[in-house]
């Protein structure tokens, strides 16, 4: 099982997309059951990769899988090429992992057309899977644009009232920066070719063997780092995400915040930085600069935000500034930070507004001028509400500290200390708006007499909150158990990247010439 391990994690939701298909339209309870079973099977079958102690003592891929796809003599070879590593890892597991909580929210939060809703649901988890474990670049370019797809529906038909233009926007955006890397990755095929060098299609590890001049990592480099930091998103190309956030159903929300956008940090680690590792030095004093900005920014303007929803919008893009901030401190306590933050900002963001929906199924508003005093009548609403504000914030003991903490100590112990420095006021800010916030909503008295009869959440609805729960303590108390396997990865790919040569321009200039003419 372990030869075809990944492809099975990878299409078992597609499988099942093709029998929800054949479900009734009418039949909203098996449409949405049959859809739970088949995430909660996903999740079990991708458990053997959690519990696989050889991440923790080696940081290569493993569960490799590999098989020529697509040949066209020598000028285009494409090959389904997969695989993972400690830092591909918890990615997987997060979104195999948050698709059954997602689906057991939409329980009564989605009542039209089911049947569609709950099939781009399916077909979104086997494009995100695949885009996580895929090693080969152009099969790794066909999963990035196909998530685009359901998602744009999901916003499109079941958002709030600006749902088409929050899902064009949305669609744009990422659409513009993809056919930029596609342009990047087409070039760094055909500059693999002319130069003779051996590769197995696009695969990218042989990418990597690659001394590309300094001229060309400079442009390739900013079309990858353009595409990824779109989908971050960071600053000023974030411009799509509130709009997106706002107008999504919850379900749209959830994946969008805890998955999605970490295609964009992951892109990042995986591609951008190990191919063009000399471009990268030049650039990493911009990227942490606009990072920093990303925190300070997103705090600011979720301050002055009175609908919940977009206040939570906003905070992504200042939580999301630290996990760029650790990965371009390019040292093992920033790029750990880094990571484990990607997957502490999908429990604790993606928790925040599954909140968020509770609140909107109840009232049908968001606004917080609307609220006040709601834990006298949702006290348990109220507990889990308060435990993922501290989990957002950053408390120590909850999962957003340690992602935090590290990200900061390695970008101080970077060349990036002032930006360091800068980034902690972050901390202070997420505490003032998050906490102004649940003071708002949660406490006081009922002063609106529509919120006098509101009643606590349902069987179902802790059912939702309890697994995110415990993984914001049990990362917050003892990460290890997930910083063990990545940190070989880690480690490994800092090393390939400090001791990749820098390339001799002069070898390369008449393969580049060729190049542009052919071009």
């Amino acid at each position: 099982m372990a030869d075809y391990l990944l492809s099975l994690i990878i299409f078992f939701p597609l499988l099942g997309m093709l029998f929800v298909l054949f479900i009734p339209r009418d039949n909203d309870g098996l449409l949405k059951g049959f859809t739970l079973v088949v995430s909660l099977v996903t999740f079990v079958i991708s458990l053997p990769l959690a519990f696989d102690n050889i991440f923790a003592t080696s940081g290569g891929m493993h569960y490799r899988e590999f098989y020529e796809w697509i040949n066209i003599g020598d000028y285009f070879q494409m090959n389904y090429n997969l695989g993972v590593d400690g830092i591909s890892l918890w990615l997987v597991m997060l979104t195999t992992f948050i698709m059954p909580v997602t689906v057991l929210s939409t329980w009564k939060s989605v009542q039209k057309n089911t049947k569609g809703f709950m099939a781009l649901l399916l077909l979104l988890e086997t494009a995100m899977l695949g885009a996580f474990v895929a090693l080969d670049l152009f099969l790794f370019y066909i999963f990035w644009e196909l998530m685009l797809i359901p998602m744009y529906f999901l916003i499109g038909i079941w958002g709030g009232k600006n749902r088409i233009y929050a899902a064009v926007k949305f669609f744009i955006f990422t659409a513009v920066g993809s056919l930029l890397m596609l342009v990047a990755i087409i070039f760094l095929y055909y500059f693999a070719v002319e130069s003779g060098v051996q590769i197995s299609g696009f695969g990218v590890h042989d990418f990597y063997k690659l001394d590309l001049p300094y001229n060309a990592q400079y442009w390739l480099f900013l079309a990858f780092a353009f595409s990824f930091a779109i989908k971050v998103p960071m600053f000023p190309v974030h411009t799509w995400l509130p709009d997106a956030h706002t107008e999504a159903p919850t379900a749209g929300s959830v994946i969008l915040a805890a998955v999605m956008l970490k295609m964009g940090t992951y892109g990042y680690v995986r591609f951008a930085m190990p191919l063009f590792p000399d471009a990268l030095q030049t650039f990493i004093p911009y990227l942490a600069g606009l990072s920093v900005i990303g925190i300070v920014y997103g705090s600011l303007v979720a301050m002055m935000q009175e609908d919940v929803k977009k206040l939570v919008a906003y905070s992504s893009v200042a939580h999301l500034g630290f996990v760029m901030l650790g990965v371009f401190a390019m040292n093992q306590q920033g790029m750990a930070g880094g990571i484990i933050q990607m997957v502490n900002h999908g429990i604790s963001t993606g928790a925040l507004f599954l909140i968020v929906g509770f609140i909107y199924e109840r009232r049908h508003t968001r606004l917080i001028s609307e609220f006040g005093g709601l834990a006298h009548k949702m006290p348990i609403f109220a507990t889990i509400f308060l435990i993922v504000t501290f989990s957002s914030v950053g408390l120590p003991g909850t999962n957003g500290f340690v992602g935090e903490f590290l990200a900061l100590v390695g970008a101080f112990e970077s060349n990036l200390r002032w930006f360091a420095v800068v980034a902690t006021s972050g901390v202070i800010f997420a505490a003032v708006y998050m906490l102004w916030m649940y003071q708002r909503v949660m406490l006081g008295k009922v002063t609106n007499p529509a919120n006098e009869n509101l009643k606590d959440l349902s069987l179902r609805e802790i059912a939702v909150m309890v697994p995110l729960l415990l993984f914001v303590f049990w990362i917050g108390v003892y990460p290890n158990t997930f910083l063990d396997k990545m940190n070989p990865a880690i480690e490994q790919l800092l090393n390939q990247m400090n001791n990749k040569q820098v390339a001799v321009v002069e070898v390369y200039q008449p393969v580049v010439a060729k190049l542009i003419e052919i071009k």
